[in-house]
């Protein structure tokens, strides 16, 4: 920028002095002064394009460090409201599995209070009814549940429904157990084998048979202390047996009553359904 204004200052001197004073020169330094002033004012001419380009370069170089500065200040914006963004879906996330977790450890804790119940049930039905022969009672737990099979032979004559002195006392001695627990919920099953009832028989089928059979059991149960809401009856006649009905010793296992004692899974449905709604 300075050299533009000698060059103009130049010019501009050699102007006056042709203008003035022409006469006080040779032809030859005139030629010299006038070559002179027309290198200046190319000069000039050179310096003031230059000066309008560079003008420009810095005006667009301005313009665009403005819009990258710009575009950088919106791009940390859109990276900073992602970052926030999925720090708020990590924090929801990691609130929900922890909500999670503690839904299971309470599932988890009702359901070893409820497995600690039935060992303990088991023990003390097993000990009511330590007296009677393995081949006509049987107790045993499986899938949850305590299973007492109790044999044809315990309980009934063939094709009656009354039970017999030694089944009641069987009876009576399970029914000390459950009565108290009141939680605990008991189905009570009739099994039969797959021959037919006689024509002359009281009953319809196998399966009239097995629900009598069941119901006879359910109210020595209930006269002596378990209460009747606890207790189920129920028929399953020929159609779950335990072993080949080809077979006399076959036939005879199938003939049974099994009592299968659940616990309450009221507080394990009902913190389940909770779970579902606050889940929803």
């Amino acid at each position: 920028m300075n050299r533009f204004f000698l060059f103009r200052a130049a010019a501009s001197a050699a102007t006056l002095c042709l203008l003035a004073f022409p006469s006080c020169v040779s032809k030859k330094k005139y030629t010299e002064m006038t070559s002179r002033f027309e290198e200046c004012r190319e000069a000039r001419a050179t310096l003031e394009g230059d000066t309008l380009k560079y003008g420009k370069v810095t005006r667009d170089l301005r313009e665009e460090m403005a819009f990258l500065r710009a575009s950088a200040s919106q791009d940390i914006q859109n990276l900073s409201g992602e970052l926030q963004a999925k720090e708020n879906m990590l924090q929801a996330t990691s609130e929900t599995l922890q909500e999670r977790e503690r839904r299971i450890q309470e599932m988890s804790a009702i359901i070893d209070q409820q497995n600690q119940m039935l060992s303990s049930l088991l023990g003390k039905v097993k000990d009511a009814l330590i007296g009677f022969d393995s081949d006509e009672l049987t107790v045993q737990m499986k899938e949850g549940k305590v299973y007492v099979s109790l044999s044809e032979n315990l309980l009934f004559s063939s094709g009656s429904t009354q039970v017999n002195k030694e089944g009641q006392n069987a009876l009576q001695k399970l029914a000390g157990v459950l009565a108290k627990n009141p939680d605990i919920k008991v189905m009570i099953e009739g099994h039969t084998d797959s021959i037919p009832v006689g024509q002359s028989s009281r009953f319809k089928d196998n399966w009239d048979l097995s629900v009598l059979r069941a119901t006879s059991i359910v109210r020595i149960l209930s006269d002596n202390g378990v209460q009747p809401a606890q207790v189920t009856a129920a028929g399953r006649g020929e159609y779950f047996p335990v072993a080949s009905n080809e077979s006399k010793e076959g036939r005879q296992k199938n003939r049974r009553t099994e009592i299968i004692l659940s616990p309450d899974l009221a507080p394990l449905f009902e913190l389940m359904s909770r779970n579902d709604s606050g889940g929803r």
